[in-house]
Parts: structure tokens; C-alpha cells; sequence
């Protein structure tokens, strides 16, 4: 009786120290074996592995890739528009033992603070040097892998892998979206008033095109029709002077009938002859102009 109670206690601390020698490694994640704060075995298969009881500890990190919302922070691209970044990472602990070594006791917690301050920097150093027409457009994209490739390099101390960078939101601060309007207003009726300008430049030439072109139009038919009508005057003076020649009576008698017509119209209530007028040869005798010899 006396031995077998002596037996329990000693296997019952035999048996615990046992199974505080036995872990189990998730495939989530990745276990560091410390004995007295120092590394002594890194654990990355997943299974049972076996450390010192009380002696040795298990520090466990997380093996998933993993997500960082930086603070939004304010940044002043070249052409002075100043812009509110809202971005986050995404990042995976590659190296758990360099991991140990930077950050200490803090785990992620502090690793997640030393990678905010470098995705800040880099977000600040790359957005600083190109214009907000370039960040607001679909250039982001190269410009978030120039901001992932400069958080790699500084991320690398870390034991850290950063996997993407992303902006979620890129907005004016409240203050200056007043100003920005007005200034955006300002420069679209300023190119609207150029537009006009020289839309109005190119009506005038039109214009003036149109008068020149109406003139010369002009003046060629009016030389037209001179021409055409000092022909066709010549061609009836021939006219007339070939009838003068071929009978002289009949030409004289047309000529008075013409002048008769174009004196004695119904407006005109009063003329005064001299009896023995040539006006009336035609009309005094049956022998016309004989009559009057």
C-alpha cells in the first residue's frame, strides 16, 4: 500500500512532464522552440514535435498571409494638390527566425507598427515625386508595385515578405475641395473661353473667305453680262444698219412709229408742234417722208 500510493504521484509528474514535452505544429503555422529566451529549434512541417518540459517554451506565429490597414496620411504630390491615401498590405512572415530577432516578445503586433512606418515612407517617397493626375488615373497600379517593391527591400530586416500593396481610397482633403473645385471651374471656362476664341477666329476667315469669293463671283458675272451685252448691242446695231441699207424708207418709217409710241403715251396731256414738223410726216401723208420734199 505504502509503495504503490509513492507510485502514483511520481507517474502522474512522470506522465505530465511527458505530454508538456509533446506539441503539435498547425499547417497554419509556424513555432519557434525557446529555451531561456533563446532560439534552439525552429518547428515550420506541421506534425508533433518535441521540446525540454519547463525548460523549453513554444512561441507560435501565424504562417497565412496576413493584412495591414496604414493609417490614412496626407501627401503632397509635385504639382502641390495635397491628397488623403487610404491603403492597406498584405504581408507573410517568411523568416520567423529573423522575425524573432526584430521584433522580440511583440509578435505581429509589433511587427505590424515598424511596417506601418514603412509603407508611410514609401507611400510618401513614391506619390511625392509624381503629379495627383497621375495617381487619381490608371497609372495606380505601377505606382503601388514601385510602392510594394520599396517596402520589400525595408521589409526584409523583418523576416517579412510584403505580397501587395493596394490604395483603396485617394481623396482631397475636405478643406481644399472647395478651392480645388473653383480652380478646376476656373480652368475649364478659361479653356472654354480659348475654345470660343478660336472658334470665332475660324468663323471670321470663313467669313471673309465667303465675301472675297461672293465679290469675285460678282464681278466675273457682271464682266460676263457687260461682255454679253455689248455683243449682243453690237450684233443689233448690225442689225439695224443692214435694214438701213436694204430699204432706207421702210428703216425711216420703223423709227417714227417707235418715236410716235414713246411720245404719245396716255400721261402726257399736252403737246405743242409747229404744223409742218417732221415729227408728222408719216401722219400727213400716205407717202410718208415724200410728202413732206
Amino acid at each position: 500500500m505504502k509503495k504503490s500510493a509513492f507510485l502514483l504521484p511520481v507517474l502522474f509528474v512522470i506522465g505530465a512532464l511527458g505530454l508538456s514535452s509533446i506539441f503539435i505544429v498547425d499547417e497554419r503555422e509556424k513555432a519557434l522552440v525557446l529555451q531561456f529566451g533563446r532560439i534552439v529549434a525552429i518547428k515550420e512541417d506541421p506534425g508533433l514535435a518535441f521540446k525540454l518540459p519547463v525548460i523549453q517554451e513554444v512561441v507560435r506565429y501565424d504562417d497565412r498571409i496576413l493584412s495591414i490597414d496604414v493609417e490614412p496620411l496626407e501627401v503632397t504630390p509635385l504639382d502641390d494638390r495635397r491628397l488623403v491615401v487610404d491603403a492597406f498590405a498584405r504581408y507573410r512572415i517568411v523568416d520567423v527566425n529573423q522575425f524573432r530577432q526584430a521584433v522580440g516578445t511583440g509578435g505581429e503586433m509589433a511587427a505590424e507598427n515598424r511596417l506601418d512606418g514603412i509603407l508611410r515612407a514609401e507611400l510618401r517617397g513614391v506619390l511625392g515625386n509624381v503629379s495627383s493626375n497621375d495617381i487619381l488615373s490608371s497609372d495606380r497600379a505601377a505606382l503601388m508595385l514601385r510602392i510594394r517593391n520599396g517596402a520589400i527591400s525595408e521589409a526584409e530586416s523583418l523576416g517579412i515578405e510584403v505580397v501587395d500593396v493596394r490604395l483603396k481610397r485617394t481623396d482631397l482633403p475636405a478643406e481644399n475641395l472647395d478651392a480645388t473645385f473653383e480652380r478646376m471651374r476656373a480652368e475649364r471656362e478659361r479653356e472654354a473661353t480659348d475654345e470660343r476664341a478660336r472658334g470665332n477666329e475660324a468663323a471670321q476667315r470663313v467669313r471673309a473667305q465667303a465675301d472675297r469669293t461672293v465679290v469675285e463671283l460678282v464681278s466675273e458675272a457682271n464682266k460676263t453680262s457687260e461682255i454679253i451685252r455689248g455683243e449682243a448691242d453690237a450684233r443689233r446695231n448690225n442689225i439695224f444698219a443692214s435694214a438701213f441699207g436694204e430699204d432706207p424708207e421702210f428703216f425711216e418709217f420703223y423709227r417714227s412709229l417707235t418715236a410716235y409710241e414713246r411720245a404719245l403715251q396716255g400721261n402726257n396731256s399736252t403737246m405743242v408742234l409747229s404744223p409742218d414738223s417732221e415729227f408728222f410726216n408719216y401722219l400727213k401723208s400716205d407717202q410718208g417722208a415724200v410728202a413732206g420734199q
